[in-house]
């Protein structure tokens, strides 16, 4: 197969690139496919924000020209499949004695940040058990947060990259496409949003919101390195009315198109989501354009 130039997850690759990448694969051959990606970004200088290598990507990069027949790759030396990814969630028994009221009726509401902490296993029980998509470990930047009215929990809620590609969102940000690629990184996605459905506590669902709103970028900035400007969600319109987001001040500024991406290419699948967008500062606009 004769290619000039091919582009996967951005990069874009001449002949000459991927008569390298072959080359490293030969000579890394009995060393496996993460060794041979980690020597490719190594090589690129391609790193994420805090420094880390951008091995998942590369290794995409990597499958992708082996399919079409452009480079060989050594067997892999684990399962295909993501374990940490796709394992078995263990259900967590909790106290399920309903909760109903209001806010002031309560113990103290807190908002933790349980990502690699001892309530993470807690957190992916809840979203499997309850939450109509269920539990799903997001590949990139994330962040997992539960909410505790005294020391019952009450909520979930998770937030990773942003979406690739929302119109109505470009067009809210005033984001060509160059400008896009280069900002995308500081936009995060409410991912997940669960209240444990024997909680029924008036405006507790748009006041975590807020809570959240207010630490995310903080926190982001901490793990990842970068600050976050703008947040996004989208909402299910034949299933929810999006109206916590509305009572948290989200701007509501569009709609999908019923699309979404599989391996390279976007397909219908005709479920139309509200877009809801949320800005973290009032200069966002020029930060996110600069």
């Amino acid at each position: 197969m004769v290619v000039e130039t091919l582009t996967i997850r951005k990069r874009t690759m001449t002949r000459a690139d991927i008569a390298e990448i072959q080359t490293v694969v030969e000579e890394n051959w009995g060393q496996g496919r993460t060794r041979i990606s980690r020597i490719l970004c190594r090589k690129w200088g391609w790193v994420q924000p805090s420094g880390r290598l951008k091995d998942m990507a590369c290794r995409e990069i990597l499958l992708t020209l082996h399919r079409k027949g452009l480079i060989p790759l050594p067997p892999r030396v684990t399962s295909a499949n993501n374990d940490k990814r796709n394992r078995r969630i263990l259900p967590v028994e909790i106290d399920q004695t309903p909760m109903a009221g209001k806010l002031r009726d309560f113990a103290s509401l807190g908002l933790h940040l349980v990502r690699n902490s001892a309530l993470e296993p807690l957190y992916a029980s809840l979203l499997d058990r309850y939450h109509y998509l269920g539990y799903r470990q997001i590949v990139g930047s994330h962040l997992k947060y539960m909410a505790f009215l005294g020391e019952r929990p009450v909520a979930c809620l998770g937030w990773g990259s942003a979406a690739w590609r929302v119109g109505c969102r470009e067009e809210f940000i005033g984001w060509d496409p160059v400008t896009k690629v280069k900002n995308l990184s500081m936009v995060a996605n409410n991912t997940r949003f669960l209240i444990l459905p024997w909680v029924s506590i008036k405006c507790l669902a748009s006041k975590l919101l807020s809570l959240n709103a207010k630490r995310i970028s903080q926190d982001w900035l901490r793990i990842y390195h970068l600050p976050i400007h703008l947040l996004e969600t989208f909402v299910e319109r034949d299933r929810f009315r999006g109206t916590c987001y509305q009572a948290a001040n989200w701007i509501h500024v569009g709609e999908t198109k019923g699309m979404a991406k599989r391996g390279h290419d976007h397909r219908f699948h005709g479920s139309i989501k509200d877009v809801y967008l949320y800005p973290l500062t009032k200069n966002f606009r020029k930060e996110l354009c600069g």
